[in-house]
């Protein structure tokens, strides 16, 4: 029986749909938006562990919670076990109340530092990077990782086993290995067995891209929560309508255009009051991106769209394409918004 309800240490969490950490994606902005709508819980971005690099705008950005909805989590990355403890202590001290360790992560630049997914290639290191961590702070400590280094190689369950005896609170796995990427279908036969192995919670991660897909990925593992990652850049709905549906069957619609374009434009007013002019102009232009992905005139409109640089420029030609395909001034905007805010 799969529990509708999921603790992590002292913290209970309000539904069983999470998300995922991804860098240059889930900072502040967005995982409070996700939250607001339906996400029972989030991690940030991951921050690096290497204290030389802890006084960085991108670090401070990544690791600043700031009214954000408890639990606050902070994923930290690194290859060094001693460095990742001082990197638990310093963000439990900054209000983390949760952390997170990567050795999910399979990009090339992580990696060939032996962190992220490659970690999973050292097994006594891993095992000893979670041993640190748990000694050094007294939140839960949590680890995303992967099925294994290759699929000739998979790992996971082993390590499953030595994180949770080590001290895990709960073990997010994607169902590809690190030679894998994002490449091909995610499999989920080995978070199953991840889940009989160990009595900490278990969340699956990968490809769950719909409620009914989340429904079936919970059947076949027994995972007590999923973890919904590149589904939800452009449709950070997605949370309240899987949240909506594995509690009562019900199938959310799609929000209309008008409660899409009062959403972005709040979305990403908040951005660029949290990064900046400058730095949130840049970064915006991917979430627009998405958020427009697939609709008629988008791809001419965004290439005009990410020539500007300023916030100014880029809300008023937003307002105007959304204007032109009838996406404005709907008096159900806010309707919308409170309905599925969490």
């Amino acid at each position: 029986m799969v529990p509708t309800t999921i603790r992590i240490g002292p913290h209970t969490l309000r539904n069983r749909v999470f998300v995922a950490p991804m860098a240059g994606v889930t900072d502040r902005p967005f995982r409070q938006l996700c939250k607001r709508l339906g996400a029972g819980y989030a991690v940030s971005e991951m921050a690096a562990s290497n204290p030389r690099l802890w006084a960085s705008v991108k670090t401070s950005r990544r690791t600043d919670h700031s009214g954000e909805i408890e639990p606050r989590a902070v994923q930290i990355a690194g290859a060094d076990p001693a460095m990742m403890a001082e990197a638990a202590r310093y963000n439990v001290d900054r209000g983390a109340q949760v952390i997170d360790i990567n050795m999910g992560c399979p990009a090339k630049k992580v990696c060939s530092v032996a962190a992220g997914s490659a970690l999973m290639a050292d097994e006594p290191l891993a095992i000893a990077i979670v041993e640190a961590v748990v000694r050094a702070v007294e939140v839960p400590v949590t680890v995303k990782l992967r099925t294994g280094p290759t699929p000739s190689s998979r790992n996971a369950v082993r390590l499953a086993r030595a994180f949770e005896s080590a001290g895990a609170a709960m073990l997010a796995v994607h169902g590809r290995t690190r030679a894998c990427a994002f490449g091909g279908r995610a499999e989920y036969a080995t978070i199953g067995e991840v889940k009989a192995a160990v009595s900490v919670p278990v969340v699956a991660n990968g490809d769950i891209d719909s409620p009914q897909a989340a429904r079936d990925v919970l059947r076949a593992t027994g995972a007590d929560a999923v973890m919904i990652g590149r589904a939800a850049q452009g449709r950070p709905w997605i949370f309240r309508q899987i949240a909506q549906f594995l509690e009562t069957g019900e199938l959310l619609a799609e929000p209309d255009d008008a409660a899409i374009a009062m959403l972005l434009r709040d979305h990403l007013l908040d951005h660029y009051a949290f990064h900046g002019e400058e730095r949130g102009v840049r970064s915006a232009r991917k979430h627009v991106g998405w958020y427009l992905a697939g609709r008629a005139g988008a791809q001419a409109f965004l290439a005009a769209f990410n020539a500007l640089e300023s916030a100014e420029a880029q809300l008023a030609a937003l307002e105007g394409f959304l204007a032109q395909n009838g996406c404005a001034g709907a008096a159900n905007d806010t309707q919308f918004l409170r309905s599925h805010a969490a």
